[in-house]
């Protein structure tokens, strides 16, 4: 069944930590060459990999004993914090243009560019994390796709308005704080158990 809640937190937490990440600034390269459609089409398809792959890795996290599961999910949370803390501003990556426009040819270069830059990426393993915490893969999957389509779409369609009101190091910087509030709960609750 599914949990509001839990597709709530997810949504917010995904959608925080991509915010900053090199996806918007991907779709919005992207978008600004390619009928927007296109793109999206691409994108979201790859973005429904990633999270069906990280939530079939934290489903098997549920396995484990819940102390050693809250224990890691908290490190890992806290590796996320820092990481976002952190990280050095990366340039703009080259997007090579398709020869025609096609839909496929232009879905198929979201889709690629998309599936190797975000694999094995903080948000992938956020939801890893957050489908072992939960034990609710349907739900914490539903939040971190829909949060991952929405800022593929903000990036295709706005991001450039977006970064004109919102400065990136403050999106950044409330992503961690949320991370690591996750941490702090989770490690709680494993040392509290």
């Amino acid at each position: 069944m599914l949990s509001i809640g839990t597709i709530a937190l997810v949504f917010g937490v995904v959608f925080l930590a991509e915010l900053p990440d090199k996806t918007a600034l991907a779709g919005l390269m992207l978008g600004a060459r390619y009928r927007a459609s296109y793109v999206f089409a691409g994108v979201a398809a790859a973005f429904v990999v990633h999270v069906v792959l990280a939530v079939a890795a934290g489903s098997v996290l549920t396995l484990l004993p819940q102390r050693l599961v809250q224990a890691v999910v908290g490190l890992l949370f806290l590796a996320g914090a820092a990481m976002l803390l952190f990280k050095k501003d990366e340039g703009e990556e080259e997007v090579r243009k398709p020869a025609d426009q096609s839909f496929w040819k232009v879905s198929g270069a979201g889709f690629m560019l998309i599936l190797a830059a975000e694999f094995g990426d903080l948000t992938q393993i956020m939801t890893a994390n957050l489908a072992a915490r939960y034990d609710d893969p349907l739900s914490v999957g539903l939040g971190a796709v829909l949060a991952l389509w929405a800022v593929a779409g903000i990036g295709i369609l706005g991001g450039r308005t977006l970064l004109k009101y919102v400065p990136l190091k403050l999106i950044t910087k409330v992503a961690a704080a949320v991370m690591l509030a996750l941490a702090v709960f989770s490690l709680y609750e494993a040392v509290a158990a």
